[in-house]
Parts: structure tokens; C-alpha cells; sequence
């Protein structure tokens, strides 16, 4: 016989009030199997309920704690509902799967997160945590424990700040590796304490050392080098190529091109130099991993006695001290970045797929005398071609080049050096014909500056061969244009390496109180500084605050940013401020400060404060930084970012919807994410030019290598807005710079801010945050080559060279293959504009018309007027239709070495099975340069035919020298008086 449902709970109520115990606990278990149903009725009574937990007498407290609970729990008062939950203690079930249990234990975890990260940061005075919520969290990993569910657990206990339940539940794991790995990502990604984040990593590097007999070296190293533990890592390498194993050695090289891959030059610069260091204790790298700060690099003071391995030791004895030499060599070729570049310069310039026939649609629309649209074309062109070498549109358009003068033609050559960055053998002769020539008067110094600041792009982050040349070059010269050029080639040149003498001559330049020269002094010592936290900004902040210029002021407010690049909470002194300065240009630095300071990681008090100065600054200018530096701070959570900026986008300010635009497409780069394209797409037609520019620019940064059927249109819309005779100069000035962008490095690269190991690009991130200062100053443009990473898979054997062999891309072929050529029929028409008709032939042809319908007769015949067919021309440009006779297979076969875009890597497989040649010592993912191993070592090895590279045998084409056309003269002093 079923049981009848109950009613009414005032029965059970009523036996709450009764004195004796066994009714009073009869009458709390009932009411707990009701209290879902009828939890409005026990809420009249709730003050008994609570009354009797607070009864420290009474047997069944815990009882009426759970009841309490769950009533809270209906009326939405979630802490009171949590206090008497954990007052229940062992009845409150955490194994429960009802909505009940999940919330409060969510909730638990929320507030004992937080609890932790203040007791573990140590910044407040706090009493213990509660151990029943302790209690709480402590059953929720065994209830993970007991269910398999570690991963879970490895989430909740980086969370918590538990280390011992990381610990635990990592030894837990059948697969420790894999959970490793697992582990080793979710920390780079979700941990925003940069002290914690070190602990983790630290932990990590023993597990791996401890989880089996042959460590995982490749993520050993990613560890040390987050930890900057350069010394340990050098142990490591020579320790591989000092082994008898082949295998080894080809590990060592891998472990080098993914450790350079990341843009640490002075990291590597260490790593690379074990056998001049001493042994370090094991011990000692740890309490240097510890420490948590990047040490400037020593010399060495004395020759120490030859490690165990090294070179020196094996050279009497030993007889693998041929081989580890040679081996070496190849090592110290890759860590230096001279084997990446050689094989990226390569890869660019032999699969260059840029259209000129783009270029040339450009060239025809834009009007003759307008210099920003020439300026931006000649960006276009620079970065379509940027690493491929070919400079063929510049060398056929020299007559319309040289209509470059001034500032424009500083510009122009510095286009050459994104054209040739990586060139590093020949870079200073191709731009031999432009560079200044010692003690000589100058000729043109607009090209000579130019020329210096392509020398830095040629050579970023490997000046040590040119860095003397620009040195010499800024002190032989008084003209503030080739410094301007000179110091931002030093800063290039000397990224992140703080040295000295080089910033002794650039603080030279910058006390010489020249507006021009000193905005690039300012930026070029914040280049030199980048990522050091140096001291040295307090000087720099102080002559900010010296100055008048207001140019030199923003180059120092930008180059304060740079120089906290990456230190997160060490960087919230200079933060506060510059963002509590005066003057807006410093809190506009302190923007840019914050993002750079929070790249990627996504932290809640630099977004919140961001957040803050974008809705409450007066000054527009450092509300449009705060927004655009949202995107630096969440690259690292792309899908976030449209959602944090969406309400922004709508704001009634431009400069509020330009920053939402540009910041979108900063996090959102390269990844074609539906959200932002959707946010950017109203944009595009935004009423304001400059809001339109942005949104061109970083929807191009968002599209940058996605498929042809999603890029197609936006293709079309630049094409039309470049088109249009109306349309304003600045947004047509965007379409240009986005059609440039969007087939950058000849279609073969893409806007990388991480590398494949989830690491930050210094030098890319660093890059994009100069180029954004193409608003005040549009040579900066320019550094929007450094974070072009190429998009390529390439192969190498165990002599670091091209060994022919095949990857399966499992997908059809058209769905990542280049957009198709422009057709040159119809790009002589891109500037034509619509013929007018005139309202009494079109009355005239009514008229023949009805005549004809009145007769019965078909319409005549007329021959078309120029009207006719030029009307027909609605679109500017077509493209050529690939033909489709036979079916489109499924897969498709990559010859090393490939183009494989981001979207695409999920994609390729390497070929498996017996008989297979070479092997990938990693296959994920499957793009970059990958070490492959040669099982069939006996058999004659078939190499990939090197083409060589364009622009070697002759200067690289820019303006050519010619009469500069003087400025005029600033006015002069004066004082302005109040009628």
C-alpha cells in the first residue's frame, strides 16, 4: 500500500515545541524529507529550527543546522544557507548530486578559495580558516579520489592553493605524464599569482624528474624556463648531447627550437653557455626557481675547472669529443636563432603567394596627391611581402614611390627592413645605398633615419652584429631625424638586454630636449629595458615630469610600459603611479602598463582596473587605452573578450567603440572566433572614420588565415571601401593597412602572441603594443612585423637539414589553400567610377519601349553608350573561379616544408606504421619546426632543394635620394594674452 503525501508540515512544526528530545528529532527527520515541498510553511517556524541548533545540549543539533540550511537555501540567502550547512558537519553530504549540494558546494569552494589566496599572499592579517569548511573541502577531493575524477581535483586544488592534494592526485594517476602535461597547462593558463604560478612549476619539475626513469625532458625545460632556471637547463642540453644515443642529441635540438620559439634572447644566451659556468648544486636551483626574479647576466670571472660532459672533459679521454663538438655546434646554431631564421626566411620567400595584382588596385585608387593613402599603401605592401625578401611592386613603382618626401619616405625605407627582416647576412648591405655615411654631411636624412630603423626590424632580437653600426651612427649625427631612426633601431636591436652604454647614448639623445628625437629616445629605452622591471623608469618618469614636449612625454610614458613587461605584481608600483599621475599622457603609459605588465593572464585586478579608468577618466585618450588593453590582458582567453568589451562597444564615445574594436582583435587574433566578428561587424559601418579604421584593422587580425568561404567577404568590402571616391581618408586608410595585413608575409603567416608551447612572444606582444601608436605617430606602424609568426610545419633530420618526406592533411584541400589570384582584367577598372545617365535618355528609352510593347514587336536593338557598360561595374575587383570538372578529394598530401595554418593543425597527421622513414620526435602540435628521426639511417638521404632568396644580389628598392623638401620652420616663442 502506498504512502499518502503529506499536506502540511504544521503538524510536524508543532512537535518541535514539545519537550521531549526523541519528538523533537522525529519531527526535524521528517521535516528533512519534506522540507523541498513545503519549505515555505517550516520558514514561518524557522526561529524554533535555529533555536535548537544553537542548544548546545540538544543531541540532534546537527539535525536542525541541515534543515535550517536547506530553507535558507530555498529563500536564496546563500551565506546563511552555507553556515549552517557546514554546522551540520557529517550530514551534509558532499557525494550528493542534488542542485542543493552542488551550489552550496561550489560555494564552499568559492569562499574557501579566497580565504587561501589571502592566507597564502600574506597581504592581510586574518584569523584561521574555519575547519568545518575545511572539512567540507578535504571530502570533496576524496569524494574525487574515490570517483577517478582527477582532474577535477588537480582544477580544485590549483584553486585552493593545495600543493599537497596536486601532489597527491597527480601520484594518483595511472598516466602521470599525461596528467602532467595536463597540469602543466591548466597552471600557465588559469593561475594569476605569479608566486604561486613558480611554486607550481616547481613541483611540477620534480614530478616529471621522479615520474618515470626517462623524464620528459621537453616539459622539464618549459618549467625551468618559465622558472628562468637557465643554469639547470644548460645541464640538461649538454647532459643529451654528450650521450652516446643519437636520440638524445635529436631531443637536444628540439628542446632548442621550441626554447627559442618563446623569445627569450637572454634566457637562451645562458642556456647556451653550460660549459663556462660551474656546476650548479641541485639545491641552489631550486632556491634560485624560487626566487622568482630574472638575474641580469655576469661574466664570467675566472675559467672554472671542465664539467662532467663538457667538452673539455672529454676532449683527452673521451671518445665522443668529435661528436659532442659537432653536436654542439648545431646546438649553439639553433639557440642563437640563426637556424630558425635562416629556415622561416627560406619558407617565405619560396611559398610567397602575395597578389601585386592588389597592389596595383590600390596604387590606381588612391588619388595622386593623397600622402596617407601612399603611406599606407607602401605599409600594405611591406607587410604582404613581410620576411619574403621580394621588393619586385617597389622596384616596378619607383616614379610613384618617390613621391614619398619627408616623414613618408622615413616610412618608406623602413618598410624595407619588414621586408627583409631575418635577412640578417646581407641585411646591412641591402640597405648599404641608404644608410648614413660616417662624418659625412648628410644627403637625405629621411632616408638615412629610415634606413637605421630598418636595420632594427631586420635584426630584432639578433643585433649583436649591427648594434655597434647604429651606435656609432647616433653619435655621429646631430640630426634628430636619423636619431629618431637610430634609437628605434637600438631598441630593436637590443631588446630586453639592458645595456648599458647603449642606454647611456639613447638617454643622451633624450636629454638633448628634441621633441622628434626624443619620443623615440623615450620608446627605444623602454625597448632596451623591456621586461626588466629596472630601476631605471623612476629617471625616466622624472624627466617626463622636466619636460614640455608633449611627444617626449608619450615616449617615455610608453616606454615605462614596456620596460614592466611581464612582471605582473612586482609591476603595481610604477602602475599606481603613472595611473594617479597628473598628466594624462603618464596615465595613459599607465594603461599600457597594466596590459603588458598582465599580459595573457587574464587577471581580475588589472581588468577591473582597467574597467575603472574606462568609464571614469576625462581624458579620452587614456579611456581608449584602458579598453584596448583589455584585449593584451585576455589573449591568453580569446573567447572572453568580446563578452568583457561588448557594452563598451556600444558606448556613445568613438574613442570607447575604437578601443573595443582594436582590443577584440587583439585577444582574438588569428582564431576567427564568431563572437568577434559579430561585435566588429557593426563597427565596420560605424558614422566615425578612425572607429571604422579600427574595426577594418583588427577584424583583418581576426581573419588573418582563416578559410577563403569566411574571408571572402570582408575581401569584397575592403575592396569596395578602397574604391569609393567619397569615402574619408582615415577609414579608407584602414581598408588599405586591413588588406595588407590580412595577406601578410606572402599569405604564409599569422598574428602569434603565444608561441606552440604556450608561452608569451616578448617581442610579439611588445610589437603590437608599439604599433597600436600609429594613432599619434605613423612610422610606428611598422612594428607590426614582430608579432608575423610564419605558419609553417618544416621538417629537419639530424644534420638540421629539409629531408623530403609527406604529413596527411585529412581535410579537403580548397578548405585551407590560399585565397585565389586577383584576375588582370578586371583591376584596370578598380578606380572607375559610375558614368551618369541623364534623365532624358532614360525618358527616351521609356518611351521607345512602350512604342515597342504597343506593336507587339521585340525590344530594339541599340548599341550600348559607355553609360550602358560602365554602369554594369558594380564591383570593384573578382575573383578567379577555380574550375570543379572533378570531385574534390577528402585529404591531401604536405611536402616538407608546408604552409600549415592554426585552424589546420588539428587536421595533420604523420604517417605511421612499418616502413615509415622518418619519424617526429613530437607530433603536437603539428606545425613549427620538428626534429624527425631517420629509422632507415642506411639509405641515401633526399633533401629538399633550397631556393635561394630574392633581393640578395642587388640594394633593396626605396626612394631614391632627391632634393628634400625643407619643413617649415616651428614658430616662434610667444605669449598668449586674454583680451
Amino acid at each position: 500500500m502506498s504512502s499518502v503525501k503529506l499536506t502540511s508540515a504544521s503538524g510536524l512544526l508543532s512537535l518541535l515545541t514539545e519537550e521531549e528530545n526523541s519528538l523533537k528529532d522525529y519531527a526535524l527527520k521528517s521535516l528533512l524529507r519534506v522540507v523541498d515541498d513545503h519549505w515555505a510553511e517550516v520558514a514561518g517556524s524557522l526561529s524554533v529550527v535555529e533555536s535548537l541548533y544553537e542548544d548546545e545540549e540538544f543531541p540532534q543539533r546537527e539535525h536542525a543546522a541541515l534543515l535550517a540550511s536547506k530553507v535558507f537555501y530555498h529563500l536564496l540567502e546563500l551565506n546563511d544557507s552555507l553556515t549552517y550547512a557546514l554546522g551540520a558537519g557529517e550530514l551534509f553530504d558532499v557525494s550528493d548530486n542534488s542542485e542543493y549540494v552542488q551550489t552550496l558546494v561550489a560555494k564552499c569552494i568559492d569562499q574557501y578559495v579566497e580565504l587561501r589566496v589571502k592566507e597564502v599572499d600574506g597581504k592581510e592579517d586574518l584569523p584561521p580558516i574555519d575547519t568545518r569548511l575545511t572539512s567540507i573541502v578535504e571530502r570533496m577531493f576524496e569524494r574525487c579520489f574515490r570517483d577517478g575524477q582527477y582532474r577535477q581535483a588537480i582544477g580544485i586544488a590549483l584553486e585552493t592553493r593545495r600543493l599537497d592534494k596536486l601532489k597527491e592526485a597527480i601520484l594518483m594517476c595511472e598516466d602521470i605524464n599525461e596528467v602532467l602535461s595536463y597540469t602543466l597547462k591548466a597552471s600557465l593558463k588559469l593561475i594569476t599569482s605569479r608566486e604561486f604560478r613558480f611554486k607550481v612549476l616547481l613541483e611540477l619539475v620534480k614530478l616529471y624528474e621522479s615520474a618515470s626513469a626517462v623524464p620528459d625532458y621537453m616539459s622539464v625545460c618549459t618549467c625551468l624556463m618559465f622558472l628562468d632556471d637557465h643554469s639547470t637547463v644548460a645541464k640538461i642540453l649538454d647532459q643529451l648531447i654528450s650521450d652516446e644515443d643519437e636520440d638524445k642529441a635529436l631531443l637536444a635540438y628540439q628542446i632548442g627550437f621550441d626554447l627559442f620559439e618563446n623569445e627569450i634572447p637572454q634566457f637562451l644566451l645562458k642556456a647556451g653557455t653550460p660549459s663556462t659556468e660551474e656546476a650548479t648544486p641541485e639545491g641552489e636551483a631550486a632556491e634560485g626557481a624560487e626566487s622568482m626574479e630574472t638575474e641580469e647576466a655576469a661574466p664570467p670571472a675566472t675559467a672554472p675547472a671542465p664539467a662532467e660532459g663538457s667538452a673539455d672533459a672529454l676532449e683527452p679521454t673521451g671518445r665522443l669529443a668529435p661528436t659532442y663538438q659537432t653536436r654542439w655546434q648545431k646546438l649553439q646554431t639553433i639557440l642563437s636563432g640563426d637556424a630558425t631564421i635562416s629556415l622561416h626566411l627560406q619558407f617565405l620567400s619560396s611559398h610567397n603567394k602575395a597578389d601585386l595584382l592588389i597592389l596595383k588596385g590600390m596604387k590606381n585608387a588612391i588619388e595622386t596627391r593623397n600622402s596617407v593613402c601612399h603611406s599606407a599603401t607602401i605599409l600594405a605592401n611591406a607587410t604582404m611581402h613581410a620576411g619574403t625578401t621580394c621588393d619586385t611592386f617597389l622596384r616596378e613603382n619607383l616614379d610613384w614611390l618617390s613621391r614619398a618626401t619627408n616623414w613618408a619616405k622615413f616610412s618608406a625605407t623602413a618598410g624595407l627592413g619588414v621586408i627583409h627582416r631575418g635577412h640578417l647576412s646581407q641585411g646591412r648591405s641591402l640597405m648599404e645605398p641608404y644608410l648614413p655615411r660616417g662624418n659625412s654631411p648628410s644627403v637625405s636624412p629621411y632616408s638615412e633615419g629610415g634606413a637605421l630603423y630598418a636595420l632594427g626590424l631586420i635584426h630584432v632580437d639578433q643585433g649583436e652584429g649591427i648594434r655597434q653600426f647604429l651606435l656609432e651612427s647616433l653619435r655621429n649625427t646631430s640630426n634628430d631625424v636619423i636619431q629618431h631612426g637610430a634609437c628605434l633601431g637600438l631598441g630593436l636591436a637590443s631588446l630586453g638586454t639592458a645595456d648599458t652604454t647603449v642606454y647611456e647614448d639613447i638617454k643622451g639623445v633624450l636629454y638633448s630636449e628634441s621633441a622628434v628625437a626624443g619620443e623615440a629616445a623615450g620608446i627605444g629605452m623602454g625597448l632596451l629595458l623591456a621586461g626588466t622591471g629596472s630601476e631605471k623608469t623612476e629617471e625616466m618618469l622624472q624627466y617626463a615630469h622636466d619636460t614640455q614636449h608633449e611627444k617626449i612625454i608619450q615616449g617615455l610614458s610608453m616606454g615605462c610600459a614596456l620596460t614592466v613587461y611581464g612582471r605582473e605584481e612586482e609591476a603595481d608600483t610604477l602602475i599606481e603611479t603613472l595611473a594617479r599621475d597628473a598628466d594624462p599622457i603618464l596615465r595613459y603609459g599607465g594603461m599600457y602598463a597594466t596590459a603588458l605588465a598582465y599580459r595573457g593572464t587574464g587577471n581580475n585586478n588589472a581588468i577591473r582596473r582597467l574597467l575603472h579608468f574606462a568609464v571614469s577618466d576625462v581624458s579620452d585618450d587614456v579611456r581608449r587605452a584602458a579598453v584596448l588593453s583589455l584585449g593584451f590582458v585576455l589573449y591568453q582567453t580569446p573567447e572572453q573578450c568580446p563578452r568583457v568589451v561588448a557594452l563598451l562597444a556600444e558606448s556613445y564615445n568613438p574613442h570607447m567603440r575604437y578601443g573595443a574594436a582594436m582590443a577584440v582583435g587583439i585577444a582574438c587574433s588569428g582564431t576567427g572566433l564568431k563572437e568577434a566578428i559579430a561585435l566588429l561587424e557593426p563597427l565596420v559601418t560605424d558614422a566615425v572614420d578612425y572607429v571604422r579604421q579600427g574595426a577594418l584593422i583588427a577584424m583583418a587580425m581576426v581573419l588573418i588565415q582563416q578559410p577563403e568561404t569566411r574571408a571572402s567577404g570582408f575581401r569584397k568590402q575592403l575592396d569596395k571601401i578602397i574604391a569609393d571616391k567619397h569615402e574619408e581618408v582615415m577609414a579608407k586608410k584602414g581598408a588599405i593597412m586591413a588588406a595588407g595585413l590580412l595577406d601578410a608575409g606572402g599569405r604564409n603567416v599569422t598574428v602569434g602572441l603565444r608561441s606552440r608551447s604556450a608561452s608569451h612572444r616578448m617581442a610579439a606582444v611588445l610589437g603590437l603594443a608599439v604599433f597600436t601608436q600609429y594613432w599619434y605617430w605613423y612610422p610606428l606602424a611598422y612594428f607590426i612585423s614582430l608579432p608575423l609568426r610564419p605558419s609553417a610545419l618544416i621538417g629537419l633530420n639530424s644534420d638540421l637539414k629539409m629531408p623530403k618526406f609527406s604529413a596527411t592533411s585529412t581535410c579537403r584541400p580548397s578548405l585551407f589553400a590560399y585565397a585565389p589570384p586577383l584576375s588582370s582584367a578586371t583591376t584596370t577598372q578598380v578606380s572607375k567610377a559610375p558614368t551618369a545617365v541623364l534623365s532624358t535618355t532614360a525618358k527616351a528609352r521609356a518611351k521607345a519601349k512602350r512604342d515597342a510593347d504597343k506593336k507587339g514587336e521585340s525590344k530594339p536593338s541599340t548599341p550600348a553608350t559607355d553609360a550602358d557598360s560602365t554602369m554594369e561595374t558594380d564591383e570593384p575587383s573578382a575573383r578567379v573561379a577555380s574550375p570543379e570538372d572533378a570531385p574534390e578529394p577528402t585529404s591531401e598530401q604536405l611536402e616538407n616544408p608546408a604552409r600549415v595554418v592554426p585552424t589546420q593543425e588539428k587536421y595533420v597527421r604523420f604517417q605511421e606504421g612499418i616502413g615509415v622513414r622518418y619519424v617526429p620526435l613530437k607530433r603536437n602540435p603539428p606545425s613549427g619546426i620538428i626534429i624527425m628521426k631517420d629509422t632507415r639511417p642506411e639509405l641515401p638521404v633526399e633533401l629538399v632543394e633550397v631556393e635561394p632568396t630574392q633581393g640578395v644580389a642587388q640594394p633593396a628598392a626605396a626612394p631614391t635620394p632627391a632634393i628634400e623638401e625643407e619643413e617649415p620652420a616651428p614658430p616662434e616663442p610667444f605669449e598668449y594674452a586674454m583680451a
